[in-house]
């Protein structure tokens, strides 16, 4: 299992590799990880700034002789390189192993984006991101403001690049695709995207038993009791994130919004800052930073719901852990949220304050509905079923497989 980022390297990538490995290990795989130095591997040497990267790997196969090898793929995780002079190529360090790998790849694409996505998130050649979004008014194809063309000469030039970089950012990952006996994603929409891949949701559940009432829960973390619902916003304080909006939110009666963010991951640098209102009582900000698996799952049991206002996302592991523990959601209008929310999972809305603050209203007047949908929902997303189905994949690459499972559900 390749993936640099590994516990206790902070990081979804990582979180993710953790509990399918452990659960893999729990069915009778033997599974080893190759990762940073800073995790708990057992081969070390793959990072985004290593241009050894494929060699690293290909020495690692070559000692451990594996039947396979499952490599978490988020391009930037292993160096993501646009090449300025020329933006139909990209590359990453870890191109060369998948040309020379002998054993069979299993590839998990951890992120593809549609073009509105990707342009409106950090831009690959500038940081003009976000400037190319339809925001009103009239506009041209993909969503350009005419006006800001007439204005800005040299903002084409980047747009241009960034498209440019957008198509080599896609056809870099149906390269790793197309090189891997089989691949993964976590969504149809992204299999829409890539066009392949086997679906399989991110795995959630909870790190500690459901206490006996929500108050016990809240009471860990000093939270009030008084029977007001509670919309969680939790993770990464980065742009994608989107929390800009948070604090211009007008909480709907009935509601809180409790807070509680880590400022960067080990490889991610971007942050954004709050000045949250503290006299406003429906607004609390915990400050905890970094929540291990334990302190993570009381924090979910003592919410109602969580409110993912993300710029751009793949697949959201916030959601999947949300949902694992019974939240339904109100996130921004983003297909990879559509999808679940077509499922009666939850709700997503206009990416403004006034639009979070509609969905938590509505999310409120049918809200025993979408509970129930998400607790038989939240099954699939158990770590055993969720590796039954790597599983599946895995015995079709090998001559003798040694585990035989069946799915189910």
């Amino acid at each position: 299992m390749v993936c640099t980022e590994y516990p206790p390297m902070q990081g979804a990538a990582g979180w993710i590799t953790a509990h399918l490995s452990k659960a893999l290990r729990k069915l009778g795989v033997d599974v080893y990880i190759a990762c940073n130095e800073c995790g708990n591997g057992d081969f070390y040497g793959v990072s985004p700034t290593n241009v050894q990267n494929s060699q690293v790997l290909l020495k690692i196969v070559d000692d451990l002789k594996p039947d396979i090898v499952h490599i978490q793929f988020e391009a930037g995780l292993y160096g993501l390189v646009h090449d300025p002079k020329e933006p139909r190529k990209s590359w990453t360090y870890i191109d060369s192993f998948y040309t020379k790998c002998k054993t069979p790849i299993v590839t998990t694409i951890q992120s593809a984006y549609s073009l509105k996505e990707w342009m409106r998130g950090p831009s690959a050649n500038s940081d003009h991101a976000g400037a190319w979004i339809k925001k009103g008014g009239r506009t041209g194809i993909f969503g350009i403001p005419a006006r800001a063309l007439s204005r800005a000469p040299a903002n084409c030039k980047n747009l241009y690049n960034d498209l440019l970089y957008y198509q080599s950012f896609k056809n870099l990952i149906k390269e790793k695709v197309r090189m891997s006996r089989a691949s993964i994603v976590l969504s149809h929409h992204m299999s829409k995207i890539v066009g392949a891949g086997e679906v399989i949701y991110i795995g959630a559940e909870p790190a500690v038993s459901y206490p006996s009432n929500k108050n016990k829960a809240r009471a860990k973390y000093s939270l009030p009791k008084n029977g007001q619902r509670i919309a969680l916003a939790i993770g990464f304080r980065t742009i994608n994130k989107g929390w800009d909006i948070l604090e211009r939110m007008d909480i709907p009666n009935g509601w809180m919004l409790v807070v509680n963010s880590n400022v960067k991951d080990y490889y991610n640098t971007q942050s954004i800052n709050f000045k949250w209102d503290m006299e406003r009582s429906n607004i609390i900000d915990l400050k905890r930073g970094f929540l291990n698996d334990e302190e993570l799952s009381m924090l979910f049991f003592a919410a109602d719901a969580v409110v993912l206002p993300y710029r751009v996302t793949a697949g959201s592991a916030v959601m999947f852990n949300a949902l694992g523990h019974g939240l339904p959601f109100v996130a921004s209008d983003l297909p990879s949220f559509k999808e679940f929310a077509d499922q009666g999972l939850g709700i997503t809305v206009k990416r403004n304050p006034h639009g979070f603050s509609r969905g938590l209203e509505a999310l409120n007047k049918d809200y025993s509905k979408y509970a129930k949908t998400v607790d038989a929902f939240k099954q699939k997303l158990k770590w055993d079923y969720v590796a039954r189905q790597h599983i599946s994949i895995y015995d079709t690459l090998v001559d003798q497989p040694t585990i035989r499972t069946e799915i189910k559900g």
